[in-house]
């Protein structure tokens, strides 16, 4: 699923807006909202249509994740596209039974971290959506198996045991482009199919003239990712922003650190998937000071992972992409992601 930067100018405005109905506080009545769709109409962006629906603009992402390869251009969509709108609930509602450790119990045993809400994260409602999201695909999936999730949140142990078959399969992590980068570490794995695609965005400080329309536009800027982050997606075939000196990064170690130097003019923009984002930007008290730009970064999915050494390696990767397909297939899954993005949202409102 790739992204297609649009030559339609829409910057500080679009932001001033988005951060003054942050302010006022505007939503609708969350009992109220039902899932239904929407026409476009001639000069509709996904922003307005956001807006309409859920009172702040800057939820825009939940439409985009409800309509795969529908919003390239969030800003340009064709009059008459017919977009899914997900109901933004409160997170109410049942959850997939999430397992527990009993490794001499069960067939196939997981790892994972607790220290990445929304999607991993055991005071998460499900355990966070990821955790949620593989439990379904697993109930779903044929001739399914016992299974157990162990929490190690120590994400560099992850991939050393996977290969040491202390765990059979780990998640979620991104897929490096292993045609580019055939000797990253990760290239030894199996990936399933994605979980979730997340949106990558540039956070820029509200008084930033800065905009992102074409791949130009972020040469000689200065990006902060922090360190442990993957920046494959910053020097892809078709970018090589860092290979070509094209931009400057900057790793510190937190995503807080990065805000703190977007802050002080140290750098011009923060890369961040948008729940990371806004989790921080809300943490640090900057929601009417910083904000992403209109056109996303790219999109980066998030896989289950299994160690090319494992003897049932592709046994495995067959048993959680049967799954997963069978769950999208079905209400469930966007049940699940939209459940999961009311929380997140009520949460940092």
């Amino acid at each position: 699923m790739g992204v297609v930067l649009g030559v339609v100018e829409m910057p500080k405005p679009l932001r001033s807006f988005a951060a003054a109905l942050i302010a006022l506080g505007a939503a609708p009545a969350m009992a109220d909202c039902v899932a239904t769709s929407h026409t476009v109409q001639e000069g509709e962006t996904v922003f307005t249509i956001a807006e309409g629906y859920y009172g702040r603009l800057e939820q825009w992402s939940l439409i985009y994740y409800s309509n795969p390869g529908k919003l390239s251009n969030p800003l340009e969509i064709p009059a008459g596209t017919v977009l899914a709108v997900p109901c933004l609930t409160d997170g109410s509602g049942p959850v997939a039974n999430v397992a527990t450790r009993q490794a001499e119990q069960v067939e196939l045993r997981l790892v994972t971290g607790s220290n990445y809400a929304p999607f991993t994260d055991r005071s998460w409602p499900g355990q966070g959506l990821i955790t949620e999201l593989v439990s379904a695909a697993l109930e779903e999936t044929p001739d399914p198996v016992s299974y157990s999730i162990d929490w190690e949140n120590n994400w560099t142990e992850h991939l050393p045991s996977l290969d040491a078959k202390t765990y059979d399969m780990g998640f979620p992590w991104p897929k490096p482009d292993c045609e580019q980068m055939p000797e990253h570490k990760g290239c030894s794995f199996h990936y399933s199919e994605p979980i979730v695609e997340l949106l990558q965005l540039l956070f820029v400080s509200e008084s930033s003239d800065m905009t992102f329309e074409q791949e130009s536009d972020i040469h000689a800027k200065t990006i902060c990712r922090p360190a442990g982050h993957v920046t494959f997606d910053l020097d892809g075939a078709e970018r090589l922003w860092l290979t070509n000196e094209l931009v400057k990064l900057e790793q510190p170690a937190t995503p807080q650190d990065c805000f703190n130097l977007l802050s002080n003019g140290e750098v011009d923009a923060v890369a961040l998937n948008e729940f990371t984002g806004w989790t921080t930007l809300t943490e640090m008290g900057l929601r009417n000071e910083i904000a992403p730009l209109p056109h996303p970064l790219g999109v980066q999915g998030l896989h289950a992972v299994i160690s090319k050494q494992h003897w049932r390696g592709t046994t495995h990767l067959y048993r959680i992409n049967a799954g997963l397909a069978k769950l999208k297939e079905s209400d469930r899954y966007d049940e699940i992601v939209s459940r999961h993005l009311g929380v997140f949202w009520n949460r940092v409102n």
